[in-house]
C-alpha cells in the first residue's frame, strides 16, 4: 500500500482486522523484517508497518531530517492508517523506531492515546565517548577540514567523499549524503528525558548480546519508564526479534493477549 507524506511516496504493509498496532523499523532496515510479527499479530489485530522515508521502498527526503521530523512522520502515518474507531493504538518500534516512539509518546506529540508501547532493542541513550572515539572524531574533523579547502578539492575532487565513506558505522558508510546528515542529527539526541513521561503500559524486549544498543540501555529504560517490564532474550543480538523469533513472538503474544490460534 502507499501514502504520500510531504510529497514523498511511502510504502507500507497493512494486514488483519481489529484494534490498531503500528510497527516502526530501525535505521537501515525495512518493513519486511516485521513480517513474522505481522503474521502473528494479525490473528487479532490490524497491523500497519511503513518503510520510513529514506528506507526500503519509500522515497528519501530532500533535506536531512531531525528526530522531530521522524516523530512528525510517525504521527502522520498513525493518523493515516487509524480509523474513527481507533481511539487507542498500540505502538512498537525497533532501534531507531523505538527512539522515535519514545520522543513521540513522551513529549505528547501523539494526539492519540497510546494503550501499549513495545520497545525492541531501542536506541535513544547517548553514551559518553571513549578517549579513542574522541581521537577518531578529531582526526576525521581535521581531515574533513583539509579536504574541504578549494585548492585540495580541485586537486583531489573525490577525496572527501572517500574519507566519509570510510568513516563511521556501517549504516553511516552505506547511507546517501542526505541520510548521513540525518543520522548525525538523530544519533546525537538523547531521549532519556522523555522516558519518565511515558504513561502507556510498556514492554521492553532486548537481546543480551546486543552490541549496538546494549542491555544496560534497556535496564535504564525499565527504571525510568513507570511500570514498564523488561524481557531479555538470551543469545540474541540487536535484532532480537529475528535472532530468537519463537521466544520473541511468545512474549508479544502474552503481552497483547493473543491466543494460541496466532501464527508463530
Amino acid at each position: 500500500m502507499e501514502m504520500t507524506y510531504q510529497g514523498l511516496k511511502v510504502r507500507y504493509i497493512e494486514q488483519g482486522q481489529g484494534p490498531l498496532v503500528v510497527l516502526f523499523h530501525g535505521w537501515g532496515a525495512n518493513k519486511e523484517l516485521f513480517q513474522p510479527i505481522i503474521n502473528t499479530l494479525a490473528a487479532q489485530y490490524r497491523v500497519a508497518a511503513p518503510d520510513t522515508p529514506g528506507f526500503g521502498q519509500s522515497q528519501e527526503p530532500g533535506e536531512p531530517w531531525s528526530l522531530a521530523d521522524y516523530c512528525a512522520f510517525s504521527r502522520a502515518f498513525i493518523d493515516h492508517v487509524a480509523g474513527p474507531e481507533d481511539g487507542e493504538v498500540i505502538l512498537a518500534g525497533h532501534s531507531h523506531g523505538g527512539r522515535t516512539l519514545i520522543k513521540l509518546v513522551g513529549s505528547g506529540m501523539s494526539e492519540r492515546k497510546v494503550q501499549k508501547l513495545i520497545l525492541i532493542d531501542s536506541a535513544g541513550i547517548v553514551h559518553e565517548k571513549t578517549p579513542e572515539q574522541m581521537r577518531r572524531i578529531k582526526r576525521y574533523k581535521m581531515g574533513k577540514k583539509l579536504l574541504s579547502l578549494p585548492p585540495v578539492k580541485a586537486l583531489f575532487p573525490h577525496a572527501l567523499e572517500r574519507l566519509q565513506s570510510k568513516s563511521g558505522s556501517a549504516d553511516y558508510r552505506m547511507a546517501s549524503p542526505v541520510m548521513r546528515q540525518s543520522m548525525v542529527k538523530v544519533v546525537n539526541e538523547d531521549v532519556r528525558e522523555y522516558l519518565p513521561r511515558i504513561e502507556a503500559e510498556t514492554l521492553l524486549v532486548w537481546g543480551d548480546q546486543d552490541r549496538d544498543t546494549p542491555l544496560s540501555d534497556g535496564q535504564l529504560m525499565e527504571k525510568l519508564i513507570p511500570g514498564s517490564g523488561l524481557a531479555v532474550l538470551a543469545g540474541a543480538g540487536h535484532f532480537s526479534f529475528l535472532d530468537r523469533q519463537y521466544q520473541f513472538l511468545a512474549v508479544m503474544r502474552s503481552f497483547l493477549g493473543i491466543g494460541a490460534g496466532g501464527e508463530i
